[in-house]
């Protein structure tokens, strides 16, 4: 039964740049300029740094988690891997033992520029962090989970 629903969604106000969503997609965009430029002086783009923060807290995760968990396409997440396995950052097994998944693990190389670069984005989220009340940062990160988890059903 539809007769209890608002014939247009809810707006709290006519201004598109106003909207949860439209803020939302400023503050990511916002992030991945700042995100973008300081990778790119360590030779990274935000899907590599992603990939190896990734694989730092669980070694072995294959191309479609990683894929996933990272926002992208599994193809683009192979390039992302080729990428950093060329760069000596990241180390996968020619064939795969079972199936098609062939687990990645970090190098030497690979935790040490992941190393060389954290601070610095960490840095990042605590300039945008910074911004808002701390007392106001769980109740934004648990909205936020909501908020995805509903688009996600």
């Amino acid at each position: 039964m539809t007769e209890n629903l608002p014939a247009e969604p809810p707006r709290l106000t006519k201004d598109v740049t106003r909207h949860v969503g439209y803020l939302l997609k400023r503050a990511q965009a916002a992030l991945r300029g700042a995100m973008d430029k300081t990778l790119r002086e360590h030779g990274l783009t935000v899907p590599q740094y992603a990939t190896l923060e990734l694989l730092a807290l669980h070694p072995g995760m294959s191309n479609a988690d990683l894929a996933r968990a990272t926002f992208v396409t599994r193809q683009s997440g192979n390039v992302v891997l080729q990428g950093l396995q060329e760069a000596g950052l990241i180390t996968r097994p020619a064939t795969a033992a079972h199936g098609r998944a062939r687990p990645a693990h970090l190098t030497e190389a690979g935790r040490a520029r992941l190393a060389a670069v954290q601070t610095a984005v960490y840095a990042i989220e605590q300039r945008m962090v910074a911004a808002i009340p701390p007392q106001h940062l769980t109740a934004l990160l648990t909205d936020l989970e909501r908020m995805a988890t509903a688009l996600e059903e």
